[in-house]
């Protein structure tokens, strides 16, 4: 079965620079969120002026906090972690956001790329 097709500007290749850093206890992660969207899912990572990020689809609208609320979910589901340990932390009103993942960096760091390479 061969890969999903990604939109024009995504890759599933692991960038040189990573769309995560590594922040204390935590890992902050950018993504660039697409609303309304027919199917959720996190795939691939894109060009942004802030550098790479993920591509993230959640269903919800963007309104009165849903779409990131939903996002929250999406990633806390995406990586195996309970939702409490992932908040929007910038970017609440934009398209590209950076959410903070509480816990052990390393474990973190290690999940985020095997998910990247699995994504291809």
């Amino acid at each position: 079965m061969g890969a999903r097709a990604l939109p024009p500007g995504l890759s599933h290749e692991l960038p040189q620079e990573l769309p995560w850093r590594a922040g204390l206890r935590c890992v902050i992660v950018r993504v660039r969120l697409t609303p309304k969207s027919s199917i959720e899912g996190v795939g691939g990572v894109g060009p942004t002026a802030e550098g790479p990020a993920f591509a993230a689809r959640v269903r919800a609208i963007p309104a009165e906090g849903e779409a990131n609320a939903a996002l929250e979910r999406l990633v806390a589901r995406w990586l195996d972690v309970p939702k409490s340990t992932v908040r929007v932390t910038h970017g609440a009103k934009s398209r590209v956001k950076s959410l903070t993942i509480s816990g052990e960096t390393g474990c973190l760091e290690a999940r985020l790329k095997a998910k990247l390479k699995s994504a291809g």
